[in-house]
């Protein structure tokens, strides 16, 4: 099966290296760059900051002006990116969406800080009032050529829309239902969407699809 892989190159390569090890033909476009801020992360007086992906998760670990209070996840993907950077986080949703993280969030919550990336949905940040801090930019790139592909790997919904602007017909495998309702609402075809809403989701996904 052709997989045409959307994220960022630098990120690519473990996702790449699985699908390959199972025997895919891997096209590599990637859709999306990620530009940090570069300014310190203020946690001071929060009971929880909530970070909503591995590269926030990342930047805040980086940036944090002072050891971190309870840490919310949204994704296990994020939840992993965490652990890596020695940090277990006190929370993380059932649904991996921002929708799941409201409707299952502690409450009281006390001070919360957002920090994810430029332009985050509000809805979230205001249902928590919330502070918010944005932990970097997603750029959407366009490829010199369309990928070509049997599945597309979609794995944000900046990714999502990138794709979608390409103007090409390719059935989409989502990395969750965050995803899988930005790129529903841009009209991709959403074939599958990943159990675990991480790169072994993604995997497990494509390969159900190429044993059908």
């Amino acid at each position: 099966m052709k997989v045409v892989v959307t994220r960022p190159r630098a990120q690519a390569g473990p996702l790449v290296e699985r699908l390959e090890q199972q025997g895919h033909e891997v096209v590599e476009c990637p859709l999306i760059e990620i530009e940090p801020t570069d300014d310190p992360v203020d946690v001071e007086g929060y009971d929880w900051v909530v970070v909503t992906s591995p590269n926030g998760a990342a930047e805040l670990v980086r940036r944090a002006n002072r050891p971190l209070p309870r840490v919310a996840a949204v994704g296990p993907g994020t939840a992993e990116a965490l652990r890596k950077l020695g940090l277990e986080p006190a929370f993380v949703p059932r649904v991996s969406s921002q929708d799941g993280l409201l409707a299952e969030f502690p409450r009281p919550a006390g001070p919360v800080l957002f920090a994810a990336a430029e332009g985050s949905r509000r809805g979230p940040i205001d249902e928590l009032g919330a502070d918010f801090v944005p932990l970097y930019t997603t750029g959407l790139v366009r490829p010199d050529e369309p990928p070509e592909g049997d599945l597309v790997l979609l794995a944000s919904g900046s990714a999502a829309k990138s794709f979608a602007a390409l103007g090409v017909d390719i059935p989409v495998v989502s990395i969750g239902p965050e995803t899988t309702r930005v790129a529903e609402s841009l009209g991709l075809r959403v074939v599958a969407e990943a159990d675990t809403h991480d790169l072994d989701g993604l995997v497990a996904a494509v390969g159900s699809l190429a044993s059908r």
